[in-house]
């Protein structure tokens, strides 16, 4: 299933950090903070101003990017876990 965001809309695909130790204990899953980093699966058009002028994204799809902590709306699709954010809550691009 292709799906596409609508307007400043952006598809994320949360980046999963390596299993961590803490003094030879294994932290379990539960326990664990989600990634706030992700690659961009799919973006919208663009953002669309008062006189109608549709402003494109910065973000592309393939970018690695950070957003925060409580971003954006979880959503299930065929299985993979995304997260669909506006523009606007990421925080930045990493290069």
């Amino acid at each position: 299933m292709n799906v596409r965001p609508l307007h400043d809309r952006v598809i994320i695909e949360r980046i999963e950090e390596t299993e961590q130790k803490v003094g030879g204990i294994i932290i379990p899953d539960t326990a664990k903070e989600k990634p706030q980093q992700g690659k961009v699966i799919a973006v919208g058009k663009g953002r669309v101003e008062k006189d109608g002028k549709v402003v494109p994204l910065d973000v592309k799809a393939g970018d690695t990017v950070l957003f925060g902590k409580y971003a954006g709306q979880e959503i299930k699709i065929e299985g993979r876990e995304l997260l669909i954010v506006r523009e606007e809550e990421i925080l930045g691009v990493i290069e």
